[in-house]
């Protein structure tokens, strides 16, 4: 069987620059170095994502994706560099986030802050660290600091990317807990701006409306997460609820309705059975929604 080759390592672009003017001007060469890496499935696949590295030879930024035939016109191979420099850092950097994750996991949370912030050092854009960081800050209740770190995260695209479905569902959650409603808020309207499918995101962000006084966005936002998964449990009990507290608005009475019916009928042909497909990404389905 053929061995197939795939693009991945480090790779290096240059671009001439016009430096100075008139008679004092000249040309000068600049060079930047890239991390490539083909993609092998997905909508992109067969393209070639490149995102550049910083000034401490780590991967960081903004990705983009390429055609394939534009990146081997454009893109030389720097094995040397990736070898002596790009992997030690990249391999020394996972194992201080894998750290500094084990000791937010066990509660050691000044400890978690050190390596937390010793990657961002290296790579203040690293979205491990900064949801990390974030989240230690307030499980420690720290909300000033939290704050700071929101303000970082909701600027990062890259922070609601599929990959860290997980993290920054947990740290929406976490704001809400923490009575960070307004940002909350905004927080969940950026992730659903860049992920949209997601069930999941629009029940975690009900419960944020909720508490924000807003039952009308509560019910939009469960309606909407129904169109995507009629048979979501955890949606259906949340306007069941919400009908016994008769706090469901007069205009959406009907819409509501009509979703729970849909529901039922799920229910009824066995589709309710199909447990959510990200379980782990959405708050436990036991507690009940609180005004």
């Amino acid at each position: 069987m053929e061995a197939v080759n795939t693009i991945s390592g480090v790779f290096s672009t240059q671009e001439v620059r016009k430096v100075g003017t008139g008679t004092t001007s000249r040309k000068s060469i600049h060079k930047m170095f890239w991390y490539c890496l083909e993609l092998e499935s997905g909508e992109d696949a067969g393209k070639v994502e490149v995102q550049p590295l910083n000034a401490n030879y780590i991967p960081s930024g903004p990705k983009r994706c390429l055609d394939k035939e534009q990146f081997l016109t454009e893109f030389s191979p720097e094995p040397e560099l990736y070898v002596s420099n790009v992997f030690p850092k990249i391999r020394e950097m996972n194992k201080t986030i894998a750290r500094a994750e084990r000791y937010r996991g066990n509660k050691e949370y000044y400890s978690a802050e050190m390596e937390f912030n010793n990657v961002l050092k290296v790579d203040e854009e690293n979205v491990r660290a900064n949801f990390g960081l974030g989240l230690t800050y307030l499980e420690r209740n720290e909300v000033d600091k939290a704050h700071n770190m929101f303000d970082r995260l909701i600027k990062l695209d890259a922070a609601f990317e599929q990959e860290h479905k997980h993290l920054f569902n947990e740290f929406g959650i976490q704001l809400r807990k923490n009575k960070m409603f307004k940002e909350s808020m905004e927080y969940y309207k950026k992730a659903l701006e860049i992920s949209d499918q997601d069930e999941n995101l629009y029940y975690n962000s009900a419960r944020a409306a909720l508490e924000n006084n807003d039952p009308e966005q509560t019910v939009d936002l469960l309606l909407k997460g129904l169109q995507i998964n009629p048979a979501m449990d955890e949606s259906v009990r949340f306007l069941m609820w919400m009908i016994s507290k008769n706090i469901i608005p007069g205009d959406k009475r009907n819409a509501v309705v009509l979703a729970l019916k849909a529901a039922k009928e799920n229910a009824a042909a066995g589709n309710a059975a199909s447990a959510s497909p990200d379980a782990a990404a959405q708050e436990s389905p036991a507690a009940t929604p609180a005004p």
